[in-house]
């Protein structure tokens, strides 16, 4: 696991004790077996849905699979194809909206789940959902926030152009927070609900990197998680320069707000 994005033992809010598990990697935690830590059972796995219907089932069908389908999934969903009747078909509840955005899908898509433990992930198979178990045993570590770095391993799926920009985010985010951040704009985290429902999220476009910098910059235990990322099934919704700027100005407006804050 990556260290390096992590705060300091103890300097949590409130200091709270957020352990009672086993190590990363242990059976019990992944199985969800051990009754002093989380298991699927308490875990929410939630997302954003536009016009995904190339993608959706297969990522649904990975999450059952992988929690023997054991946690609950959340589709905040505003397409106009057949992806929301795909996610009922798989069990999963949808809530209907309209388009407004990635932040604003993602936001109500949080704020639906109802488990101790959310986890957001996106809805075009980029995303391994084989390591859950791993994301859901760093929280009974501990963790706060658990991020995935698409970068760690090179992320040779993505686009050159958009690998380029995450690491120009990430040298961006780290000069904001203090610390080393390696991937600011990644869809895949887990959090405790606390984090969740303590913060005021505010951006649309940026909202994935200000789901990383105000727990950061605010003293929860973050650690990045290396994953490996695919090729994404369907065409890509967001314009990679205007998007990439909207990104870019949330990074800072964030990182000064919590600075001043």
């Amino acid at each position: 696991m990556n260290e390096a994005v992590r705060s300091e033992a103890g300097s949590r809010p409130d200091d709270r004790d957020g352990s009672g598990g086993d190590a990363p990697g242990t059976d019990a935690t992944s199985t969800g077996t051990d009754g002093d830590g989380y298991t699927f059972d308490d875990v929410s796995v939630v997302m954003g849905t536009y016009d995904e219907e190339a993608a959706v089932g297969a990522v649904l069908d990975d999450v059952d699979r992988v929690t023997d389908g054991r946690a609950e999934v959340v589709c905040v969903d505003g397409s106009s194809d057949r992806t929301p009747e795909i996610a009922r078909e798989r069990g999963a509840r949808v809530v209907e909206q309209e388009p407004r955005g990635y932040g604003v899908a993602v936001r109500a898509a949080l704020r639906a789940a109802d488990r101790p433990i959310v986890v957001t992930t996106d809805c075009d198979d980029t995303y391994p959902m084989e390591k859950l178990p791993d994301f859901l045993a760093a929280v009974n570590d501990g963790a706060d926030v658990v991020s995935g770095d698409r970068l760690y391993h090179g992320a040779g799926a993505m686009p050159a152009f958009n690998r380029a920009g995450n690491r120009a985010f990430a040298l961006l985010a780290s000069a904001l927070t203090g610390g080393r951040v390696h991937d600011t704009t990644t869809g895949m985290r887990a959090y405790r609900r606390e984090v969740v429902e303590s913060i005021e999220w505010t951006e649309n476009t940026g909202l994935s990197a200000e789901l990383l910098i105000r727990p950061l910059m605010r003293g929860y235990a973050v650690r990045e998680e290396p994953i490996p990322y695919r090729e994404r099934a369907g065409e890509t919704k967001l314009d990679p320069l205007s998007g990439g700027a909207a990104i870019a100005k949330s990074i800072v407006k964030v990182g000064l707000e919590e600075r001043l804050r």
